[in-house]
């Protein structure tokens, strides 16, 4: 594998607060890298550190070689990025944003304009290339921005939380944007909330929580590591307690009841549990249910087990 973004125990502090503590990861070149976790756990630090907008305290990083504290032109020169917020103009039409981003950028008056008509086209923003940006939707107007990181086509792009606050639409055009862009050989690492977003972009996966990698995998991966779960939905809501107490017993693992549908899931900790040997178990100790099914987790469920257990830790060793 060729790594084109590294991290070796990245620190960076604010006063008393850690936002990275000991962050490690890497990105295999030509690949997207998705970096779930929860409010505060350091996905925008860790961005910022890696596009050379913030200085780690400790640690290491590089892209493409290129240390990002030593080699931070370098780096620069490598990379494009798109923060949470748009940063395109809103008062120039979408052809002159990325005309202007061209000429910056040396590609000269007559290169940027075919640049822009490019990316224009091929992003299918066209149609709306010369109204101004303020006039554009909040997907259309995202779309720019990101496309505007772009417009000299970088090696290694960096996305942060790119599909905040759009409509499902909108986040279904990014994720179109962000496959072609890797399609053409850019690299990206995108930091997300949305575990669907994850899931369906991204080649590899590191959980973060409280500035540290809790997980690294692919998606499927990720799913496998927690195993399998029991899924039960019985007739009554007087019928859960004594189902999820079997269930508990049977697969060895914590039940999570749901009473508004009346489920009960469980991770499987015994093995050979089937859907037959599930229905008998419940038979045998009275429990009158509708559905029983053995599934594999959704990366929820992966980012919840992951997340939660480290915090359970944390209060125990506390």
């Amino acid at each position: 594998m060729t790594v084109a973004v590294v991290a070796e125990g990245l620190v960076r502090a604010y006063g008393p607060v850690r936002a990275l503590d000991g962050l490690d990861l890497e990105v295999a070149r030509g690949s997207v890298c998705a970096v779930l976790g929860p409010n505060g756990a350091g996905k925008t630090t860790a961005i910022r550190v890696l596009a050379t907008l913030t200085v780690p305290d400790a640690g290491r990083a590089a892209v493409l070689g290129h240390d990002v504290v030593r080699d931070a032109a370098a780096v620069r020169a490598s990379i494009g990025l798109a923060g949470q917020h748009a940063a395109v103009d809103d008062d120039l039409t979408g052809r002159e944003n990325l005309e202007i981003l061209g000429r910056m950028q040396h590609l000269g008056r007559r290169g940027a304009r075919k640049r822009a008509d490019e990316l224009l086209d091929r992003f299918d923003l066209a149609d709306a290339a010369d109204r101004l940006v303020k006039t554009w939707s909040g997907g259309m107007s995202r779309r720019l921005d990101l496309i505007a990181s772009v417009v000299v086509a970088p090696p290694v792009l960096f996305l942060d939380e790119p599909t905040t606050g759009l409509d499902p639409g909108s986040r279904t055009e990014i994720w179109t944007t962000v496959r072609e862009l890797v399609a053409a050989g850019t690299t990206v690492l995108l930091t997300t909330q949305y575990l669907e977003e994850a899931d369906r972009l991204a080649d590899d996966i590191v959980i973060v929580d409280g500035g540290r990698a809790v997980a690294t995998g692919s998606p499927d991966v990720l799913k496998d590591s927690i195993g399998v779960r029991v899924d039960v939905l019985v007739e009554a809501p007087a019928e859960l307690p004594a189902a999820a107490a079997a269930i508990a017993a049977y697969t060895r693992g914590e039940p999570e009841i749901d009473e508004a549908s009346l489920r009960i899931s469980a991770p499987v900790a015994a093995a050979a549990v089937t859907v037959p040997s599930v229905v008998r178990m419940l038979d045998a100790a009275g429990v009158a249910v509708l559905d029983v099914g053995i599934r594999r987790p959704t990366l929820d469920e992966v980012f919840l087990h992951l997340v939660g257990r480290r915090s359970r830790q944390e209060e125990a060793a506390a």
